[in-house]
């Protein structure tokens, strides 16, 4: 039976014809309050959880035969989703549906991959996407992504901008997709890997491709962390931000976090954030967090203390958690806003 959402509670079965399985466990975001071990009944194994709230659940089954354990989509659930860290069964709320540019018509466009080299040990490969009719010497506005592959593949970015360009939302433009080499030391507030991109980064994609206009720039958890600190020390040439689900550690909310290598050093960065009282160069910063996400608390910190330093802040939670779909449909309105505001004449359209 798949499962389903009664009287405000969730409901999960597994009916194994296996004599040998000795227990069954929910794997879902730890976000998610609630027991996860199914009791066995007569027609097989069962999970009742209160409802959380969300639009979207994405879930596996832990099925254990003594001291194995296998995990396993629902075998009675069609409804999967590629993630980040492999295949997940999903259930959805009655009424969620994919964002409607999916399904819009998009302006072509073509891939261009090379690689900028700066103070980093290692050379950051670039595929910059750009929409057919748009020669390099054009100009046209940048957009700049942190995990751009892992981006593009999972929350069809470039999609987005296809149709956003097709549909006249927004003016064409480049998307400048950022591969991460070394994900954890790159996106932990890594000086040299910030002066790579603020400097020879950003001038080796002006010496290519005629940009127009600021650039934005954007990422979801270490990446929106990242996304934002190339966002204050690369001002004004970078004039907006979207951060997703931005890993802006601090001791008092993450504390389950501090056994990670770089913790000391995002902590400190995003404590100098948080002390600050003005800016020379006010950003305009979207910022989107799934409201029951262990970094909700400080992302709230963070949209606060950037509003109170000058930043034009557009801050939004979401029915959903730490998950590319998630960022997938925040897009729209969470991106749109911050590219038609510094992309776009007020009131015109792109």
């Amino acid at each position: 039976m798949p499962p389903t959402l009664v009287e405000r509670r969730m409901r999960f079965r597994l009916d194994p014809h296996d004599a040998a399985v000795t227990g069954v466990s929910l794997e879902c975001d730890g976000a998610v309050p609630g027991p996860r071990a199914f009791a066995r009944d007569d027609t097989g194994w069962r999970l009742e959880l209160a409802d959380p709230g969300l639009d979207r659940l994405e879930y596996r089954f832990v099925v254990h035969r003594g001291d194995a354990a296998d995990t396993v989509l629902d075998p009675a659930n069609p409804c999967t989703v590629r993630t980040a860290f492999g295949e997940r069964s999903v259930l959805e709320r009655p009424g969620y549906a994919e964002p409607a540019w999916l399904s819009a018509a998009p302006a072509p466009g073509r891939y261009d991959p090379f690689t900028l080299a700066g103070e980093t040990r290692h050379d950051v490969p670039v595929t910059v996407w750009s929409p057919d009719g748009l020669g390099d010497a054009d100009d046209a506005p940048l957009l700049l992504v942190h995990d751009g592959p892992e981006y593009d593949d999972l929350a069809r970015l470039t999609r987005y901008c296809a149709a956003s360009v097709a549909a006249g939302v927004l003016p064409p433009h480049r998307v400048a997709l950022v591969h991460p080499v070394l994900r954890d030391a790159w996106y932990s507030g890594s000086p040299a890997f910030l002066r790579t991109m603020a400097d020879a980064g950003l001038d080796r994609l002006g010496e290519r491709y005629a940009v127009a206009g600021p650039v934005v720039v954007m990422g979801a958890s270490l990446g929106g962390l990242t996304a934002l600190l190339l966002g204050l020390t690369a001002a004004p040439r970078v004039g907006g931000v979207l951060a997703q689900s931005g890993s802006f550690f601090q001791l008092r909310h993450d504390g389950a976090e501090s056994g990670f290598r770089y913790f000391d050093r995002i902590s400190r960065t995003v404590q100098s954030i948080l002390d600050m009282r003005h800016t020379d160069h006010p950003l305009v910063v979207g910022m989107t967090c799934g409201a029951l996400e262990e970094n909700v608390a400080n992302n709230r910190d963070m949209a606060a203390a950037l509003r109170r330093a000058g930043h034009d802040v557009r801050y939004r939670e979401v029915r959903d958690l730490h998950n590319y779909t998630a960022w997938r449909d925040a897009l729209d309105p969470a991106l749109t806003d911050v590219l038609r505001s510094l992309w776009c004449a007020p009131g015109a359209d792109a």
